[in-house]
């Protein structure tokens, strides 16, 4: 866009110094066919479409004609005034700042997410606590509209709803795991059955009997 203006106004340079060389009668009679040819082309397109360099060479160029003259051209002397208000407004103009809170980083959200999941039994104001003390500032109805966003239940029902891995995952090292099977492993291939119990943490076997009859006892 500056190149077109600067080009422009070298263009209207040249034709003034063109115009030097000329006597006045010829630039009499240049000014009637224009006039003429701007009347015809009136008719035709009575709001003609002007670019940002056209606006700026018709303000630079009305500056030096009469006031009389002024009226009587592409543009009045009001359209002008409504341009230079409007350079002036969209200078000083700011943006609009959008309404409401700022938007959340992603991070943050993925930290709170990751404490309601792995923490099931904390709810908003222990996830705003430990947020608090990592540095982040985060009101309690943020943490509960992001959990939503994501289908995540509050606290006293992730609590009752927890699945069965992640129980068994939290207790893995307080379980039992018992079971019983039987070899056929003497001669006269008698039967015995042994009774095992496995610690789930350390994956420890202890035998605690075998015996070829096996009750309840």
């Amino acid at each position: 866009m500056a190149l077109r203006l600067l080009y422009m106004f070298l263009c209207q340079m040249l034709g003034w110094l063109v115009l030097c060389g000329r006597s006045s009668r010829s630039k009499d009679a240049e000014i009637l066919a224009l006039r003429h040819e701007v009347a015809v082309l009136r008719r035709n397109a009575p709001r003609p479409r002007l670019s940002w360099a056209d606006r700026a060479i018709l303000s630079a160029l009305t500056r030096r004609l009469p006031a009389l003259l002024r009226r009587r051209r592409l543009v009045t002397p009001a359209t002008l005034l409504a341009w230079h208000r409007r350079l002036v407004r969209r200078k000083w103009r700011q943006p609009p700042a959008r309404p409401g809170r700022p938007p959340l980083a992603d991070d943050l959200t993925t930290l709170i997410l990751r404490l309601a999941k792995d923490k099931p039994t904390w709810g908003y104001i222990r996830i705003q606590g430990e947020l608090r003390r990592l540095g982040h500032r985060v009101a309690a109805a943020t943490i509960r509209r992001v959990l939503h966003r994501n289908k995540i239940p509050p606290a006293s029902v992730r609590a009752t709803e927890q699945s069965w891995r992640a129980f068994l995952h939290t207790q893995a090292n307080t379980l039992l795991a018992t079971d019983s099977f039987h070899m056929d492993c003497t001669i006269t291939l008698k039967r015995l059955y042994i009774f095992f119990v496995m610690e789930t943490g350390t994956r420890t076997v202890y035998v605690p009997g075998v015996t070829a009859h096996p009750t309840g006892d």
